[in-house]
C-alpha cells in the first residue's frame, strides 16, 4: 500500500516538477527519498497522536490540509517556471544542488497531512492495537519511500545530462510538468473549498 500510495496523482505531479531541477539522475533519486521521508515523518507523527493519544479531532482538518496541498502544488509549478525562465538548475553549482533536498522533504511533509495517507492513519487507529498500528505505519512509510524513489528515478531520466545535451525537448517537459502541477493543484484546491460550503 505504501509503494502504490507514492504513485497517486498529486504525488507524481509534485515530484515530477521537483526533479526537473536536476541534471544528475542520482540527485533526482535523492529527491524521491527525501520526499518519502518527509511524507512518512508526518504520517508517523499524526499516527502517534491518533493511535496513542486518540486525537481523533484531527480528522476534521484533513480536508483543509488537502486544500493546502493544492495551493502548494500551484506554487511549486509556478516557482519552477519562474526558475526555468532565469536559467533553473544550470545557475546552481553542483555542490549546492547536492544539498538542496529540503524542498522535496518539505513537500513530502505537507503531503503526509492529506489524502489517503491520512485515511490510512484513521483506519489503523480504529482496528489494530497500538504496536501493530505503529508497525504498519513504519512499513507503509518504507513502502512510500521506495515508491517515490522509483517515481523520481523515472521522471528524472529525461533531465540527465547524457540525455539532454543539445536537446530542446527537456524545456518542453519542464513546462508540461509545471502546468500539470499547477492544474492539478487548482483542481484539488477548488474541490476542497467546495466541500467547505
Amino acid at each position: 500500500m505504501g509503494f502504490s500510495h507514492a504513485f497517486e496523482a498529486d504525488h507524481l505531479v509534485a515530484v515530477g516538477s521537483i526533479v526537473t531541477r536536476r541534471d544528475r539522475w542520482v540527485l533526482a533519486l535523492k529527491d524521491g527519498i527525501y520526499w518519502g521521508l518527509g511524507h512518512s515523518s508526518t504520517i508517523l507523527l499524526i499516527g502517534l497522536l491518533m493511535i496513542v493519544a486518540r486525537a481523533t479531532f484531527l480528522e476534521a482538518y484533513f480536508g483543509f490540509f488537502e486544500a493546502l496541498v493544492g495551493l502548494m502544488l500551484i506554487a511549486l509549478g509556478f516557482f519552477r517556471l519562474y526558475r526555468r525562465g532565469r536559467g533553473g538548475a544550470e545557475e546552481v553549482p553542483l555542490a549546492e544542488q547536492e544539498g538542496q533536498h529540503h524542498l522535496a522533504y518539505g513537500v513530502g511533509l505537507l503531503h503526509g497531512l492529506a489524502g489517503s495517507g491520512a485515511l490510512v492513519v484513521l483506519v489503523m487507529a480504529e482496528w489494530a492495537g497500538t504496536w501493530a498500528s505503529m508497525g504498519y505505519l513504519l512499513v507503509f512509510g518504507a513502502g512510500s519511500v521506495v515508491g517515490m524513489l522509483v517515481a523520481a528515478g523515472i521522471f528524472g531520466l529525461p533531465f540527465c545530462r547524457r540525455w539532454t545535451v543539445g536537446g530542446w525537448w527537456s524545456g518542453g517537459l519542464v513546462w508540461l510538468s509545471s502546468l500539470l502541477c499547477m492544474g492539478y493543484g487548482g483542481y484539488l484546491f477548488i474541490s476542497q473549498v467546495q466541500q467547505f460550503y
